[in-house]
């Protein structure tokens, strides 16, 4: 018999919005989305070792404020799938928090996948997580996935095409249910039909076709939304600027990593209190595994 685990680990890697819209609202006000999430190869990481009680540390270049207790998402979903049990969870925070990345809720993703082999039990299913969080099922998976209803419907999308994804968060907070009050439209038109995309260009095309229905709201009241997208779309090769989420990271897309490597070194440097950052699509070979 193998000797039980004492140690495991997990990427949590950033969860971007490339479309959202909103198609409604249920009576008990949470709203319905259609939306095309991806993931990046960019992101917090999670170690877990074995313990006797349960503890969280933050690490990391982007750890100031976030709380090592059981208010941190990562803390509640140790609880919801240990059932007492014990762990040192230490988390290492790379991404802004409360910025339209999934980044609370990766993290928690991440810290269920670790200490389900840390511990040696099943992986919730994505249903049984959303208590935790609407975007906590998708990164459970941790792939592209057309999500809907409130985060409990994950349907697969055409496989991605290879291109390059700047990151950009101006380093103001916005708040998702501000955001949501000041939306004036709650029954968009979905999505049309995902792909294929043979290439970034042909995705590009695609998404001109859809939107995030936040953004109008998220940029009326961060105005620095604004001149985030502005210096994104001027960038020499950008396909696509947009939003994530309900910001304030905005994104750019660009036919292959260099360009965006490129766009991230200008722009960061023409604003260094700027969160700046360049990558790709997660491989989906080798995504968020332990």
């Amino acid at each position: 018999m193998a000797a039980p685990a004492v140690a495991a680990e997990a990427f949590a890697p950033a969860k971007v919005n490339l479309a959202l819209h909103v198609t409604g609202r249920r009576a008990d006000g949470y709203h319905l989305l259609d939306s095309l999430v991806v993931f990046a190869d960019l992101g917090d990481r999670i170690r877990v070792e074995a313990a006797e009680r349960l503890s969280l540390s933050v690490t990391g270049p982007r750890a100031a404020g976030v709380p090592a207790d059981a208010t941190n998402l990562v803390w509640r979903a140790a609880e919801a799938l240990g059932s007492g049990r014990g762990a040192r969870i230490t988390l290492e925070k790379h991404l802004p928090a409360a910025a339209g990345i999934g980044g609370g809720s990766s993290d928690a993703a991440a810290a269920l996948r670790a200490l389900a082999a840390l511990w040696d039990v099943a992986l919730p299913r994505a249903a049984d997580v959303l208590a935790l969080g609407a975007d906590v099922p998708v990164c459970l998976d941790a792939r592209a996935a057309r999500m809907g209803g409130i985060g409990e419907r994950l349907d697969p999308v055409p496989a991605l095409p290879e291109a390059g994804l700047l990151l950009v968060n101006p380093g103001t907070g916005v708040s998702t249910p501000a955001v949501f009050k000041a939306l004036a439209q709650r029954d968009n038109p979905p999505l049309p039909e995902p792909g294929p995309w043979a290439d970034a260009a042909a995705l590009a095309a695609w998404l001109r076709q859809t939107r995030n229905d936040l953004e109008a709201p998220a940029r009326a009241l961060v105005p620095e939304i604004g001149a985030v997208l502005g210096a994104i779309s001027t960038a020499p090769g950008c396909l696509l600027a947009r939003m994530s989420g309900s910001g304030a990271t905005c994104f750019g897309l660009f036919a292959d990593r260099a360009s965006a490597a490129r766009a991230a070194q200008a722009i960061g440097g023409q604003n260094p209190g700027w969160w700046v950052k360049a990558g790709g699509f997660l491989d989906q070979a080798t995504r968020a595994t332990t």
